[in-house]
Parts: C-alpha cells; structure tokens; sequence
C-alpha cells in the first residue's frame, strides 16, 4: 500500500478477547463477540447505535443465517465453547445448544466462515492451547452430528477465510504461526494443502478476502493487519494501535470499510489505551460480502 488509511475507534469496548465481526447487510450492523466476557454486541456505525448481550456460555464466532425465502435475515447462527446456538438480534435470545466435540472436553470452537454454498466451515481448539486436538470442519445443516472432519491436529484453530477468486480456503493454525492454503471444490472438497505464510512475529487469527483475491490477516500479538497477494507475497501492513488485533471483515454499502476487532486480556505494554476495541478504515478494493449459512 502507498499510504497508510486513517483509522478510527468506533467502539472503545475494552474487550478481554474482543472476536467474531461479522457485517449483517440487512441491518447495516456489526456483530461481535467478547470471548473470555462472554458477550455478543452490535453496534451501527452510521447511528452509533450500540446494544450487548450475555451469553450463555463463551461465544466465539456469529454467521448470518439464511431465511426460509432464501435471504439473508434469518438471524445469526453463533459458535460457543460447547457448540452451536441460534441467535437472534431482535429479540437478544439464543436457541437451544447444538453440541460439538462432546468426547473432548478440553477443546471448544473458535473461528468460522460460509462458503457460497451455505456451507458452515468452523474449527475447533484446545483451550489450553498445547495440544494439537483442534480439527477443522464442514457442517450443511443444523445437526453437527453431520459435521465432517476435514483436517485436524491443529492446536489454536483460526480464521477460516473462503476464496471465491481463487476457488482457495485458508486456514490457521495460531500456535504455530501458519496459515494454510486449500484448493477448495464446489461440492466442498479441500486437497492440496500447502504452507501459505509462516511467522516470526505475531500470530494469525482472523483472515478475510477482498475482490483482488488479496487475504487480509489480522496479527494477534502482532500490532496490525498482514496483507497477502494470492501467491503468498506479503503485499502491506496496516499498523494499528492495540498489540492483539484478531479479526478483520469488510462492511458498510460498498464492502469498501474494513472492521477490526482487539483484546486487551495479556496487554501490559503502554500505549494500548483501546485494546478491545472496534476500529475501522477505508480500503481501495471492496471486500468479499459473508455468505450465510443455509440450516
């Protein structure tokens, strides 16, 4: 990048582990979670409008659902530590919970993302974070009894991103500094999995795609976002102003603004006076829009 994009605080809600952004169109809304405070919240950047919730265990990502008439406004389908719930911005109220993993105590889920085809793609990890029990997997429909394994033996899942231009999924293994890039099939097959970046400092949580194909990492310990062409030449850095940066995802009417989330749990460095909070800025390509997921 040329210059570097003004940023701006649009929510200095001090975030233990501040996670999940996902932009809902149709409210013209963001959606985040609070991991460790087990919040979910949404604000509307145009108004300033700002409203959170309790959940009711540890939240850790929010998809949009699809709607019985094929839109994107039935709701949002929200990952926690133990599972899947339904959740539903209008009314604050979370479904019933939809176990995963139930044989591995020690490990929860974290991140996700949708794939054209409605296709729920989440990981999990070790809560702990030392042992690689983390899997990741593809879910069609609301039973993850039907959820397929479709790698596994990662410690800290991440970022799964979905990439329309280049038929590709990414996906992260935190712990150990690496993302992964797959060749993704439309009938949801990954092959080729390869090393697409690696590491020294910083690690890579949440990922997304603009309309170039460009990957945008958000860098926890990592003080900013990585950016990435498709053959893996690191293309620019955006320094931001909290050390743990851990998901990026584009928004507004264009996809021209990109939405940061932050975490202040383990910040003891000065200068870090918004860690946890939600900023933004311009970009010059627009994002790829979240696809929603069809139960």
């Amino acid at each position: 990048m040329s210059t570097l994009p003004a940023i701006d605080c649009i929510w200095d809600l001090k975030a233990e582990l501040g996670e999940g952004l996902v932009w809902i169109a149709a409210e013209q809304a963001l959606y985040s979670v609070d991991i460790v405070g087990r919040q979910v919240h949404r604000v509307v950047p145009a108004t300033g409008e700002k409203t959170s919730w309790e959940a009711p265990a540890r939240p850790t990502f929010l998809v949009p659902v699809e709607n019985e008439a094929g839109g994107g406004s039935g709701g949002l389908l929200c990952g926690h530590e133990d599972g899947l719930r339904r959740f539903d911005g209008a009314t604050g109220r979370f479904g019933e919970l939809l176990p995963v993993e139930r044989l591995l105590p020690d490990n929860r889920l974290n991140d996700a993302c949708v794939d054209p085809e409605g296709r729920l793609w989440f990981g999990t990890m070790h809560d702990p974070e030392t042992a690689p029990t983390g899997s990741l997997y593809r879910l069609a429909g609301l039973d993850p009894a039907e959820a397929v394994q479709m790698d596994t033996g990662y410690v800290v899942t991440n970022g799964p991103a979905i990439d329309t231009v280049n038929h590709r999924l990414y996906h992260n293994d935190s712990a150990r500094q690496t993302i992964f890039a797959f060749d993704l099939d439309p009938s949801g097959a990954v092959s080729g999995k390869r090393v697409f970046a690696r590491f020294e400092r910083g690690y890579p949580d949440g990922m997304t795609v603009d309309e170039a194909g460009t990957l945008w990492v958000a860098l926890y310990g990592g003080d900013g976002v990585q950016c990435f062409a498709p053959d893996g030449t690191p293309t620019g850095f955006i320094p931001m102003p909290c050390h743990h940066i851990t998901k990026i995802v584009f928004g507004d009417a264009d996809y021209r603004t990109a939405y940061v989330s932050s975490a202040r749990r383990g910040v003891d460095r000065p200068g870090q006076a918004q860690a946890g909070g939600i900023f933004r800025f311009r970009v010059d390509v627009p994002g790829l829009p979240p696809c929603a997921f069809r139960p």
